[in-house]
């Protein structure tokens, strides 16, 4: 089957669908809409509109693919459904009778739990402990949805479906259902269901499988507009990554180990419908813009599923300062000591001063670094006006050349994500047909084993000896990083195997925390998978509560494989002499 993707987030290039349809033959078309920051966004749709609280990008993007779909018989797939998969059903339905289209349209129902979380709670809350904390549920959640499988989108095309609506199910259960349909895959296929699985989280990002938010961005062609990928499904469950022939990007060996290695965790990675051992993975180039995916081993999914909760985590604002020129840790010294008095009493305060400024300058740009304070509370109004107006009203008080990037203005409520487990039984999923029957989805039965986590063992830096240059990790070695939670993951690899062997050796975790200080005083997992040449770290609490309650910069890691390739190491030449591909 050949399976293509058009959105990677809520706010992915619009005119992807399009591209995706035009651009050459697909069976089923997927897009992924959904994040833990997005379920959030929605709410607050829901709440404006209980009409709403779905993706109203998708359904705006059907209105001038829907008809191409139907005339092309492409099945289209999405999670634009969020927290009203029905909603958005309904208005899919509206839209075909506008086009004149008979549209055979399903959704998928059973992930919103939150009218059950006081009873899965339990009175001490431990019922849904937080999984990276362990601490209790005591609040009311704003969302509870747990993260479904691909079995209800089977199901749903099976009845002839065209057009697939779903609310959370995981990122790759798109894929993992439409293959595990278009197969005829039993529930045990279990590597037959890992390859589609690793598939569905090579495509589910988009563009970042075919260049973008690549490390080695420069040696991709035509990267100015990105083709999305799409892929090659065998009945086996391998697969070729490929893009429509003429658009912009490519796709390599290493444009797909980028993919592989965004936003993951130790290498057994657990999904509703299988569990899947990065480990195993092996890629291949099989030609241009063609990577075979192969060899990989799936065996029973977990027993638990996981939940995304989203709770009021209060009232949150921020100012920022532009200090210029010299004696920059003076004038943020200054502004801290004339705001104190406004910070009284607050619940939290955090000053972050970004040294972006350069000694003797030849641009005004490059005298400046910024200073920014951000201020959380329950209390709206204490940090709303009050605070913001403060820090206006010293502008002529102040160090020399004080400048605010922003007037006064309230505060705005931010939310905590939670993540926790429920057992399988706790959650069914339900395929709600075209004509309103009902279809209840067998349960999965998960396995409270699985293969175990490997941990790359410390070693010692393997360029003794060598003749050696001092240089960006980056000259040699490419990283993707993201957000999973509270935690941020740093994928490393490198393009052969002599220079894996030498980053496997020499980057530890007490060297990663080395080049990365921000990481020091938090537990950092290290896994190995060698046979993509790559190195995972989890860096566990770096993002607190989650994008939606940060207060780094770089809320969601996404820079923080960059900053460690900028880092200076020592290299041994005859590894750069020969960089690979």
């Amino acid at each position: 089957m050949r399976i293509g993707n058009c959105s990677g987030f809520y706010g992915d290039r619009f005119a992807a669908m399009r591209e995706m349809l035009d651009g050459g033959d697909l069976d089923v078309l997927t897009g992924d809409y959904l994040a833990e920051l997005t379920m959030l966004i929605l709410f607050r749709s829901k709440m404006k509109d209980p009409g709403k609280g779905y993706a109203t990008t998708f359904v705006r993007q059907l209105e001038e693919c829907l008809g191409t779909a139907w005339e092309k018989g492409v099945r289209i797939v999405a999670n634009a459904g969020g927290l009203n998969p029905a909603g958005c059903a309904a208005a899919v339905r509206d839209l075909a009778q506008r086009l004149g289209l008979r549209v055979n349209v399903a959704h998928i129902e059973g992930d919103d739990l939150l009218p059950r979380v006081s009873e899965l709670a339990g009175p001490d809350g431990l019922g849904l402990a937080n999984l990276d904390t362990g601490k209790a549920l005591t609040a009311d959640p704003l969302t509870a949805n747990a993260y479904l499988g691909g079995w209800g989108i089977a199901a749903a095309l099976d009845s002839g479906a065209q057009v697939v609506v779903t609310g959370r199910v995981t990122d790759a259960a798109l894929v993992i259902g439409s293959a595990a349909w278009w197969h005829h895959w039993k529930r045990d296929s279990w590597d037959a269901l890992a390859g589609a699985l690793v598939t569905g989280h090579i495509l589910e990002c988009g563009a970042q499988a075919t260049g973008g938010n690549y490390s080695f961005f420069t040696e991709i062609p035509h990267n100015e507009h990105l083709g999305f990928p799409l892929a090659e499904i065998d009945e086996d469950g391998s697969s070729v990554i490929t893009k429509h022939a003429g658009t912009g990007g490519a796709v390599t060996v290493g444009t797909v180990t980028a993919q592989l290695l965004y936003e993951i965790g130790e290498p057994v990675y657990l999904n509703p419908d299988v569990s899947a051992d990065f480990t195993t993975i092996r890629l291949g180039q099989e030609g241009a813009d063609r990577v075979r995916v192969s060899d990989v081993r799936g065996f029973p999914p977990p027993s638990t599923t996981k939940v995304c909760l989203n709770l009021v985590g209060g009232f949150r604002n921020s100012m920022t300062f532009l200090l210029t020129g010299l004696d920059i840790e003076e004038k943020a010294d200054l502004v801290k000591r004339q705001l104190a008095p406004a910070l009284t009493g607050v619940e939290s305060v955090t000053w972050s001063l970004a040294r972006t400024d350069h000694d003797d300058a030849e641009t005004n740009e490059q005298a400046v670094a910024t200073l920014r304070v951000t201020v959380k509370d329950a209390d709206a109004k204490k940090i709303g006006r009050p605070f913001s107006s403060a820090a206006v009203e010293i502008a002529l008080a102040s160090y020399p050349g004080c400048t605010l990037t922003s007037p006064p203005g309230d505060a705005s409520m931010y939310g905590i994500y939670w993540p926790a487990l429920v057992a399988n039984e706790e959650v069914e999923q339900t395929v709600v047909l075209d004509d309103g029957s009902r279809v209840i989805v067998e349960r999965a039965i998960g396995s409270t084993a699985h293969a175990g986590a490997r941990v790359g063992q410390p070693a010692q830096d393997d360029a003794r000896g060598r003749e050696v240059l001092r240089a960006p990790l980056g000259t040699l070695v490419g990283a993707r990083s993201g957000d999973k939670g509270g935690n941020a993951n740093v994928g490393v690899w490198t393009k052969t195997d002599e220079a894996f062997h030498w980053l496997s050796r020499g980057l530890t975790v007490e060297k990663l925390k080395e080049l990365l200080p921000e990481t020091k005083e938090y537990d950092v997992d290290r896994y190995e998978l060698a046979n993509i040449r790559a190195l995972n770290f989890v860096v566990r609490g770096l993002l607190g509560d989650g994008v939606a309650a940060g207060t780094r910069q770089d809320a969601q890691a996404k820079g923080l494989g960059e900053w460690l390739r900028s880092r200076h190491v020592n290299i041994p030449i005859d590894l750069l002499e020969r960089p690979g591909e």
